[in-house]
């Protein structure tokens, strides 16, 4: 069988991915084979760092891949998968301008490489004739094979000696068959089958012209829309949208006025907390705030979509879009001032930490909007600044251990916040030995607690207590099962601190 190069590599690496992760949990055998497709790609030259995307996104792939191993946080995994999608659609097209569009040519490749591999596999050639003209060709069978079938059946009907003969052929067949699939690893098949699709995505290289194309003539500044039509009524639709625009801003922008200085004066200098739950201060008005500055980007990119930005009397306008998307900065910053006040009272929790991420990703984007209207950009220009911003934000804060960080800020701020003991049991093997605190120090934070904040705990120290050991003995069975494939370097660290110190 003759196997063109790419598709010899495809089930390579297949082999390889299955050998590597067969049975194995995620470790240094994602750096490895890591290492090995970026290898790949530069001795390919298939990358050559010479557009900002390409640049982007590779350091994304491998700061992200070097990571998996140094974190071994969840969060970290995910984004070096998204940092691959992304990589996988700037390989397909190189010249990409934006983020947004290499991850939808990504997408769109997973499923044409699939098409791509199974139809240059079937032109491969088998004693100078391909796969595919095998089977066409093989077709020719498929009648004479069904009327032999037919006939051993009249015929063992007809003959029981006969039928006895074919009974005992087929038994041994059957048991073959038996023999084999017993004997069949489907995990492995299945392993190998999913590391195909996998390989054929990541070494096989597609092309979707409307895409490119939508990438290519997309722009980034507004051209005016001029229309030479004869028209026998006076055109006033562009004036009256102007006026509606005014209207509107000029009111929400009084109405946030006047939410904006009651939460400077509430939140932001006359906070005093007394023991309520900051339910509704943090969940529902930091979701709803959120909410509504979304929707502020909205309105404000309805009437700065077209004409209106070339409107010689706009001047008004544009100020008043300044001073609103001024005042939604403030509001963001009204809401990173409650998850901060939050955090005081009630410690960390992953939820916070997005909530903040999530606030500094929306002032980009409030500032990017500005940039729109004051030099006249596009939606596009919008997709690309922040999906860029988006990007290169996840992938470094992918980075920081936050079970870490939590375990530790919370049980050295049990003093003065809340530490929820449920939650805080919750948090992954490589904070354990942050969690293993004597039953004498839980007891003394318990008290503390149960003095300052009138919650009950629904566990006890003894009962968390309890649960820590357990996840100890679970976790050095797990560990000690591991082998070197699957080695991480926040695990290999508690195991040494819980069991050899």
């Amino acid at each position: 069988m003759k196997l063109n190069k790419t598709i010899l590599v495809v089930i390579i690496s297949a082999f390889l991915l299955t050998g590597l992760f067969y049975r194995q949990y995620f470790g240094l055998n994602l750096v490895l084979f890591d290492l090995l497709f970026l290898g790949w790609l530069w001795g390919t030259k298939q990358l050559s760092f010479t557009y900002r995307n390409e640049v982007v996104a590779s350091g994304g792939f491998l700061l992200t891949a070097i990571f998996t191993v140094i974190t071994h946080a969840t969060f970290t995994y995910f984004m070096h998968f998204v940092s691959l999608i992304v990589l996988v659609g700037v390989l397909n097209y190189t010249k990409v301008r934006s983020l947004f569009h290499a991850g939808v040519l990504s997408f769109v490749a997973l499923f044409q490489a699939q098409l791509s591999f199974a139809k240059q596999l079937s032109g491969a050639k088998v004693t100078g004739t391909s796969i595919g003209g095998l089977l066409w060709k093989g077709r020719i069978f498929i009648i004479p094979l069904l009327i032999i079938t037919l006939f051993i059946g009249l015929y063992s009907f007809a003959n029981p000696v006969f039928g006895d003969l074919v009974n005992n052929v087929s038994l041994s067949i059957q048991n073959t068959f038996d023999f084999i699939f017993i004997r069949l690893d489907v995990p492995l098949l299945f392993t190998f089958l999913f590391c195909l699709v996998i390989s054929s995505y990541l070494f096989i290289r597609t092309y979707n012209d409307a895409i490119v194309k939508g990438d290519v003539n997309a722009l980034e500044v507004l051209q005016r829309d001029k229309k030479n039509v004869t028209r026998w009524f006076k055109l006033t639709g562009l004036k009256n949208e102007y006026k509606a625009a005014i209207f509107l801003l000029f009111i929400l922008n009084v109405l946030l006025l006047v939410l904006n200085a009651l939460d400077v004066y509430w939140v932001w200098f006359n906070f005093s907390w007394v023991g309520q739950t900051l339910k509704e201060f943090v969940h529902v008005g930091t979701y709803l705030l959120i909410f509504s500055i979304l929707i502020s980007i909205a309105v404000t990119l309805y009437y700065f979509r077209g004409n209106l930005n070339f409107y010689p009397k706009n001047r008004l306008l544009k100020l008043l879009g300044y001073i609103w998307l001024f005042q939604n900065g403030i509001l963001v910053i009204s809401v990173a001032i409650r998850t901060f006040k939050y955090i005081e009272y009630f410690s960390l929790a992953y939820k916070r930490i997005g909530v903040l991420i999530f606030l500094a990703l929306v002032l980009y984007g409030l500032y990017t909007v500005v940039r729109k209207i004051q030099f006249k950009k596009t939606t596009y220009y919008l997709f690309k600044s922040n999906s860029l911003a988006i990007f290169a934000v996840l992938v470094i804060t992918s980075c920081i251990n936050w079970d870490g960080v939590i375990a530790t800020y919370n049980f050295k701020h049990a003093n003065s916040s809340y530490l929820h003991l449920d939650y805080m049991s919750t948090l992954s093997d490589k904070t354990l030995p942050i969690l293993d605190k004597p039953l004498v120090d839980i007891v003394d934070i318990a008290k503390t607690q149960q003095q300052e904040y009138r919650y009950d705990y629904t566990l006890t120290p003894s009962e968390y207590r309890d649960i820590i050991q357990n996840r100890k003995q679970l976790f050095k069975t797990k560990w000690e099962s591991k082998n070197l494939l699957s080695w991480n370097l926040p695990e290999y660290l508690a195991y040494q601190k819980l069991f050899k110190d």
